[in-house]
């Protein structure tokens, strides 16, 4: 089974899904994505935070008077980082985090459960405080809406659907109401399920 998490920022997405990958014993992916796209690119960290940042704050505009480079920069970055995540998904079961992942693996058929973690302000400010070692409300708050806003831009660019549209995901799990322990829990036992039914249709199949 092949699990995908998107998330707001600060909603926990990198410990659940790490937690997830270790509940289920598969392969955890977040960064490692990222950095294989740059080795390949030639494009370093600053460069791609630096884009997706521009993307961010002008948003389709921005795509629509940027020069054809800007644009081609991020197609190739984008195409590189799909090859990798189908590579990573078919060596085998694993939790991808980010990076447009369910719509890569639906477009390739490849059967996928499809998560997304959101949770209030008040909680992902609790959390985004103790990332950025910050307990000013303006630089959290500012931190908060920048990263989802950089998040959101990226998805829809590059995939044509809302980020966060629950239509897009099989679970929408609030962290902040469910806390992490529960929606590990629901995610590793929607993972069983779906395995097991995959497997029965299987056999069914064979029969």
């Amino acid at each position: 089974m092949i699990i995908t998490i998107s998330r707001e920022y600060g909603a926990g997405g990198h410990t659940v899904g790490r937690r997830v990958a270790e509940e289920l014993g598969i392969e955890f992916y977040d960064q490692d994505i990222i950095k294989a796209a740059m080795e390949e690119s030639g494009m370093d960290m600053s460069e791609v935070e630096r884009t997706e940042e521009e993307i961010s704050r002008a948003g389709a505009f921005l795509r629509l008077i940027s020069p054809a480079a800007y644009i081609d920069q991020q197609d190739n970055l984008h195409t590189i980082e799909q090859r990798i995540i189908l590579e990573l998904a078919l060596k085998g079961p694993c939790v991808i985090l980010g990076r447009c992942a369910n719509d890569i693996l639906a477009k390739a058929n490849i059967p996928s459960l499809d998560v997304f973690l959101y949770a209030s302000d008040i909680h992902r400010a609790a959390r985004i405080s103790s990332l950025i070692g910050s307990s000013n409300p303006t630089e959290i708050k500012r931190k908060m809406q920048k990263t989802d806003a950089a998040r959101r831009a990226f998805y829809e660019q590059f995939t044509g659907k809302k980020w966060g549209d629950s239509r897009n995901y099989t679970l929408s799990l609030d962290t902040g109401l469910l806390g992490y322990d529960t929606c590990v829990q629901l995610i590793c036992e929607a993972a069983r399920k779906g395995e097991l039914f995959r497997e029965g249709a299987g056999l069914g199949d064979r029969v």
